[in-house]
């Protein structure tokens, strides 16, 4: 593994973010994944969206449905897209395994292809975290690899960026 992981992570994002999202993509994929979650949240939900990259479409899907969207993301490239793209939300730029929170503040947390960047020991600490974060029939909805597999790719989207 290399000891940059996250700095290739990060300027991998910084390099393909529109490559990767476009402004108005609204992937079929994920109409199923808000359909469900939408319908487990109360009114006006508390949500944080790690790995939120530029906010399309979850965070603006969400807001637009009047829940209280924090995005956490980092990729200053996605964050400054994510602010212009989904002006209902608030977005910050951090690493999401430094996060800090008191148990039981948020009714969801959405975490779609982040954990998929993070060494497996990161990946436990973050899912007991927000497993603690999520309120009493709290929702987390995430993503994860078909496969294990560590590694870089070289060329990653073909937009010359490297990925871990």
């Amino acid at each position: 593994m290399s000891g940059d992981w996250k700095g290739i992570v990060r300027r991998g994002y910084d390099a393909v973010s529109e490559r990767y999202r476009a402004d108005h993509d609204a992937p079929a994929e994920y109409e199923a994944w808000l359909h469900l979650l939408a319908e487990r949240l109360p009114i006006n939900a508390e949500i944080r969206d790690l790995g939120c990259g530029c906010g399309i479409p979850m965070a603006r899907r969400l807001a637009e449905l009047a829940h209280r969207i924090v995005g956490v993301d980092l990729s200053a490239v996605q964050i400054d897209r994510a602010r212009r793209l989904v002006p209902r939300a608030r977005f910050i730029r951090a690493d999401a395994i430094d996060l800090v929170y008191s148990a039981a503040s948020f009714d969801a947390i959405v975490c779609l292809y982040l954990l998929i960047h993070l060494p497996e020991r990161e990946q436990e600490v973050l899912i007991q975290r927000a497993a603690a974060w999520l309120r009493t029939g709290g929702v987390f909805l995430a993503t994860v690899g078909a496969t294990a597999w560590t590694g870089e790719q070289s060329d990653w989207l073909g937009g010359g960026a490297r990925m871990w």
